[in-house]
Formats: C-alpha cells, sequence, structure tokens
C-alpha cells in the first residue's frame, strides 16, 4: 500500500515532471488507465491545487506591486483642493452677500412647498396664472393673518405684564423662606452684594495741588424740540421698510419662479448636468419631494401640536392662549431649540399668573403629553420617509445657518440641509456632504462588524447585532453578517495585512460575541415549535432559512485550521442547536495527528469540518478518510464558508467525488440542512496497491529460497 504522502508525492509533482508517471499512477492505485479514481484524481484534485497554486502566486504579484497600484490609484482619484477652495468661496459669498440671497432662498423653499398645490389645480383644470395668482395669495393672507394676530396678542401681553409683578414677588419670597433655614439665598446675595459694591466704588484721586477744587453741581436743562408730523410718520414707516420690501421681493420671485418652474428647471439641467440628464433629473425630483415632504409634513405636525396646545392652555386659564399655540406652530420648525422655546414663555406665565404653584404643573403636564404624543404617534404616520438628515446634522445645521442667516437662517437649516444632502448623494465632488450630514450608515453591517471585532470590542458588536436580530433570525445574522465579517479578516490575514496577533483578537471577540447571543438562541429554540406549527401547510411562506429540526441528532462541529475557523465552528454549533440538536464545537487543535485520535466521535450523527481558507482543501482529503476511519457511521462535510461566487451543483459534486466527503456545502442553511440529513454516509473508498506483472513470480521464489535457507 502506497503511503499518504507517496500518493500525494504523485499526484502533485509526477504528473508534471515526468509524462509517463501517470501510467504508472493508476497501477499503484489498483486501477486501470481508464478507471473512474485515476481520472478523478488527476482532473479534480489536481486541478483544484494548481487552481490554489495560481491564486496564491496572484497574490503574491499583487502583494509586489501594491504600492504601485496604490500610488496609480492616487493620481487617478481627483484633488479634493479645488471642491474644498469652492465650498469655503460659497459659504463667504453666502454671508456677505445675504440681503440678496436670504430673500431668494426663502421665496425658492415657499415655491417647493405652494408647486404641488399648483399642480393638482392645473390638473383638476384651473389656467395657469389663476392656479399660480390663487395658491400665492392666499398663501400670504394666511402669513398675513398669522402675523397680525401674533403682534395683537404680544401687544397684549405686554400691557399685562405689571399685574404680574405681585405674584412673581410673592413666589421669590416663598423659595427666599424655604432656603432660609441653610441660608443659601442670603449668602449668595451677600456675595453679589459685595462684589457689585466693590466694584462700583470710585478709586481715590491723587491731587497735584493740595488745594481744594470748588465742586460744581451740574444744571440741569431740558431740550424740547416739537416734531413734524412728516418726521413723526418717517419715523414709524423707516423701521417697516426693510421687512416691507423683503416680504414683496418673496411675493414677486415666488410668483414668477411658479409660473417659469419648467423653464427654469431646464435651464438648470442645461446648465450643469446636459451631458448627465439622468443624475441630474433624479437629483432635481429628490430635491423637491424631500423638501416639499418635508414642510408640508412639518406644517400638519405643528397643526397638530399647536391647536390642541392652545385649547388645553385656554382650558388651564393661560393668558393669550391663541398666541401660544400660533408661536408653537412658527418656532417648532426649528429643530430642537423650538420646541423649548416655545414651552418657556408660557411656563412663565404659568409661573407670573397664578399664586399657587398647581396651574405650573398642569402646563408642564400638558407640554409633555403633547410632546410624546407628536413624537411617537403623529410623526411616525405623518412622515411617509425621513428627511435623511442625522440627529447632529440638523443641530450642526441649525448652529451653522443661524450664524450665516440669523433667525430666519435657524427656521431654514433644515429644507436647506436636506438640499445640500441631496447634492452630495448625486454629485461625486460633494459625496462628502452626504457622508458628514446624512443618516444612511456608510458601512455595510459586515463592515462595521469587522470594524468592532479587530478593534476588540465585542460590546457594541452585540448591541449591533441585537439591533439587527430584531428583523432577521440568528442563521440568517450569522449567514450574511457575521460569517461575511471573519471573511474579510480572513481574506486580510492571508493577503498580509492582518497579524496573528490581530487575527487572534478578532476570534476571541467573535467569540465572546457568540457566548452574548446565547440569550437571544435559547429564545428563538423556543419559538420554532410555534413557528413550525404556524407555517404548516403554508409552503408560499418558506424560504432559505426555512431549515428542518434536529431532534435526536449529534454533530460535532470543527474548525479547520486557525482560530477564525472556530469561531465559524462556534456558529455553526449554536444554530444546530437552535434547530434541537446535540451539537458541540472543538478547536482545530484536535485535527492535528498527535490529538485527533482523543475525538470523542461515538454517537455522533455528523461531523462538520468548518473552514473559511480554500488552502485547507489541499489537505481536506486526508482529513475525511482519518474522521471516516474513526467514526464510519456518522457523515462527514465541509463548510468552506463562500459569500459570493458559490460553486454550481455540478462542481460542488465533483468535489465531494474527489475529497471523498458526504457533503461540501458553502453557507449556513445549507450547512444545517446537511448536518441534520437522515442520509446514510457514503463508503471510504480504498486504495490497494495492484501487483506488477511478474512480480508475483519473483517473490515467490523468493519466498521459496528463503524457506529453504530456514530449513536447511
Amino acid at each position: 500500500m502506497v503511503p499518504g504522502a507517496m500518493l500525494r508525492l504523485v499526484m502533485l509533482g509526477g504528473a508534471k515532471h515526468c509524462p509517463t508517471f501517470l501510467h504508472k499512477v493508476p497501477c499503484l492505485l489498483g486501477r486501470s488507465p481508464s478507471g473512474r479514481l485515476s481520472d478523478v484524481v488527476e482532473g479534480t484534485v489536481l486541478k483544484f491545487s494548481r487552481g490554489i497554486n495560481q491564486d496564491r502566486a496572484a497574490a503574491a504579484g499583487g502583494l509586489q506591486q501594491i504600492a504601485f497600484a496604490r500610488g496609480a490609484a492616487t493620481a487617478a482619484q481627483p484633488s479634493r483642493l479645488p471642491t474644498l477652495i469652492a465650498t469655503a468661496a460659497t459659504v463667504a459669498v453666502l454671508y456677505f452677500a445675504r440681503d440678496v440671497f436670504l430673500p431668494l432662498a426663502i421665496a425658492i423653499l415657499l415655491t417647493f412647498a405652494l408647486a404641488p398645490l399648483v399642480s393638482r389645480l392645473r390638473r383638476v383644470g384651473c389656467p395657469r396664472s389663476v392656479a399660480v395668482i390663487g395658491t400665492v395669495t392666499t398663501a400670504f393672507l394666511f402669513l398675513s393673518a398669522f402675523g397680525v394676530v401674533i403682534a395683537m396678542q404680544v401687544s397684549e401681553v405686554a400691557q399685562n405684564l405689571p399685574t404680574y409683578q405681585y405674584n412673581i414677588v410673592e413666589k421669590v419670597r416663598t423659595l427666599k423662606e424655604t432656603g432660609s433655614e441653610s441660608q443659601i439665598l442670603e449668602r449668595i446675595g451677600r456675595v453679589i452684594e459685595r462684589i457689585s459694591t466693590e466694584i462700583s466704588r470710585p478709586e481715590p484721586e491723587v491731587r497735584a495741588s493740595p488745594e481744594p477744587t470748588p465742586e460744581t453741581e451740574p444744571l440741569l436743562v431740558e431740550i424740547f424740540s416739537p416734531q413734524r408730523p412728516v418726521e413723526t410718520l418717517k419715523n414709524i414707516i423707516n423701521p417697516l421698510l426693510g421687512p416691507l420690501a423683503t416680504t414683496g421681493l418673496v411675493i414677486v420671485v415666488v410668483i414668477f419662479m411658479l409660473f417659469e418652474r419648467e423653464e427654469l428647471r431646464d435651464r438648470f439641467i442645461r446648465l450643469v448636468g446636459y451631458g448627465d440628464l439622468h443624475r441630474t433629473t433624479e437629483a432635481l425630483q429628490d430635491a423637491g419631494a424631500r423638501v416639499g415632504r418635508y414642510l408640508l409634513m412639518q406644517l400638519v405636525v405643528n397643526i397638530t401640536y399647536g391647536i390642541p396646545l392652545a385649547i388645553g392652555l385656554s382650558l388651564l386659564g393661560i393668558p393669550n392662549a391663541v398666541l401660544w399655540g400660533m408661536l408653537a406652530i412658527v418656532l417648532r420648525f426649528v429643530p430642537y431649540i423650538g420646541p423649548v422655546i416655545a414651552a418657556a414663555l408660557p411656563l412663565f406665565l404659568a409661573f407670573a399668573a397664578a399664586p399657587g404653584w398647581s396651574l405650573l404643573v398642569w402646563t408642564a403636564a400638558l407640554f409633555i403629553v403633547l410632546e410624546l404624543l407628536s413624537n411617537n404617534v403623529v410623526e411616525p404616520w405623518l412622515y411617509g420617509s425621513r428627511t435623511g438628515l442625522s440627529p447632529l446634522a440638523i443641530i450642526v445645521a441649525a448652529i451653522f445657518w443661524a450664524w450665516l442667516w440669523g433667525p430666519v437662517g435657524l427656521v431654514l437649516s433644515t429644507p436647506l440641509t436636506v438640499c445640500l444632502v441631496v447634492l452630495g448623494r448625486h454629485v461625486p465632488q460633494f459625496e462628502f456632504l452626504e457622508i458628514l450630514l446624512g443618516n444612511e450608515p456608510v458601512l455595510d453591517p459586515k463592515e462595521r462588524l469587522y470594524q468592532r471585532l479587530l478593534a476588540g470590542d465585542p460590546d457594541e458588536a452585540t448591541d449591533n447585532a441585537e439591533d439587527m436580530l430584531e428583523e432577521k433570525y440568528l442563521v440568517e445574522f450569522y449567514d450574511t453578517v457575521a460569517i461575511p465579517a471573519l471573511l474579510l479578516a480572513e481574506r486580510d490575514r492571508a493577503r498580509g495585512a492582518l497579524t496573528n496577533a490581530q487575527a487572534a483578537q478578532i476570534a476571541q471577540s467573535a467569540s465572546t460575541l457568540i457566548a452574548n447571543l446565547e440569550e437571544i438562541a435559547g429564545e428563538e429554540e423556543g419559538e420554532e415549535e410555534t413557528s413550525a406549527e404556524t407555517q404548516e401547510g403554508d409552503d408560499d411562506d418558506a424560504d432559505e432559512y426555512d431549515l428542518p429540526p434536529g431532534d435526536g441528532k449529534s454533530v460535532l462541529c470543527v474548525g479547520g485550521r486557525s482560530d477564525l475557523d472556530d469561531a465559524t465552528a462556534s456558529m455553526l454549533a449554536q444554530t444546530l442547536w437552535i434547530q434541537g440538536a446535540d451539537a458541540a464545537h472543538a478547536s482545530h487543535e484536535v485535527l492535528k495527528a498527535g490529538n485527533i485520535k482523543a475525538l470523542k466521535l461515538e454517537g455522533r450523527n455528523a461531523v462538520v469540518l468548518s473552514v473559511l481558507d480554500r488552502d485547507f482543501m489541499r489537505h481536506a482529503k486526508f482529513t475525511v478518510r482519518r474522521l471516516k476511519r474513526m467514526a464510519p457511521e456518522a457523515r462527514i462535510g465541509i463548510v468552506l464558508w463562500q459569500e459570493d461566487g458559490r460553486p454550481g451543483t455540478a462542481e460542488r459534486d465533483q468535489l465531494v467525488e474527489s475529497l471523498q466527503a458526504d457533503f461540501v456545502v458553502f453557507g449556513m442553511a445549507d450547512a444545517v440542512r446537511e448536518s441534520l440529513s437522515d442520509a446514510l454516509p457514503r463508503s471510504l473508498k480504498l486504495a490497494h496497491p495492484k501487483i506488477a506483472p511478474g512480480y508475483a513470480m519473483r517473490r515467490s521464489k523468493r519466498t521459496g529460497r528463503e524457506s529453504t535457507v530456514k530449513a536447511e
């Protein structure tokens, strides 16, 4: 019988260096040159091994050329410096020319908001002029009436403020008496009084002459200048000219933009995107849809918040309840800061209007209830999609636009930032805007998990996994996220970018992640029976991750050749345990020559080798043969984890035949199905060496001579 090393040398080396040697191999294997086994060995195993050698050579060549490739990529990548310079110049222009751009920005946003109404009237049959002028007139009449009501309410509040002075003084005195035991307020008051006295004390003057100068008392003089009616009218009108001129300019620009909307769109496309009509059109539609939806839905949300607030404050007895409701509608357009300001003013009035504390408590409770209902019920129901901005981006944008354009910029910050995110999504030069301001994840789930495992942070990896497990099962998470993350680690290790210590750290973090998900695995195990009863008789709901039950099955999962393989074996064992099987996992160390005999395989229905590295397949045949000799009644299989480019059925069957395994699979679902299969294990094909012609006669003669010598 030919040893394993000799047989490997024959398959890998002899055929290459000696063409006639292949004709001797079938004789050694006990088959004719046309036998099936020799064809499989020469065809499949040699082809697979040579493919791995070619992959290694290609990887080595790629590592040698990586510096050149990076240099070429850096040279080919356009510089971001012009983009940054253009961005800085744009910000400077917007700041110094804000008197021009601010009305234009307001007009553009109002055009976005009113355009759907105009389009709907046009579809009904209204002429363009009637639809545009009617919509703009109605909108600005409503805004004017809104402003007049607010002005009247503010004037009334200003007149009533002196009547609240007594209540404010009494409550401050009550607070002072409450803290009289510790005398905290008195001490603070004394310190403030001493500091103010020291600051206001005049410094002594050093006189050059000892002679005192007589003090002169100031003479009170009253200057009376009668104002003419023209001057009085001028003093009243001058402060109003700026806002009135801006309002008129905005109205005119909105009307013309609505009239020339299609023409302006075509001119914009011709100016910036004539060479790429598809991308430019998509960007315009995306920006218009997002901004229009945001403004309309935010207005509806604010109205559903402001009207109940005004009614509630009126029932509680808060003065000028209509004013606070209308201010809440306007201020809630300002993200995060607006609702706080809208609540602060009525709370102060509740503090000042009533002598007791109950009105303040009930007012605060009203705001809390309305905020909870608006944030958790109304907004999720009305918003078909979000604005696409992250919460931090909304805050930063509010600060930036408030610095740039003042309070009006604060109100316009969210829709303007939405336009910037759309610009970054569709224009490659401004992609950094979407990355910085958008709410879409910039890393795939597998890349994010790999990054956390590489950083040695299994806790955050567990948090991310639990978030994903709210929408998918554990087997799907392992198959689409966790295993691909370990594949990324294996590829980095193969190309030398990952050290052994880092690979061990990733494997340790992955093991901690698997242990942290043990509780979720237990919950899914209890759900298996219920889900099976629910889906019974409904074949339409069966999908890729509908797995068979594993009751009564015993499976051992073994890592192939590294710590990363051990982590994948643990994931497979946990998935099999969820299905009800008696699953265990073992380290790759047990497959070594000195340890494999100590492996306990009694009663196992299947033994699965879990590997990430394709190089393992070069030695897999000998490992499979050893395991089959140790457990002839168990099915021996291999899981070669792959995310993309999985081989077809024919290639997989050919690989199974060459390795003499019971199954070879490439994903989690197939691995579970094959491990729990009731199929019988295939018998091991032993290789018997065939005796060469004439060898038996020579051996019999030699044996006869040896027996004669012994007899003498």
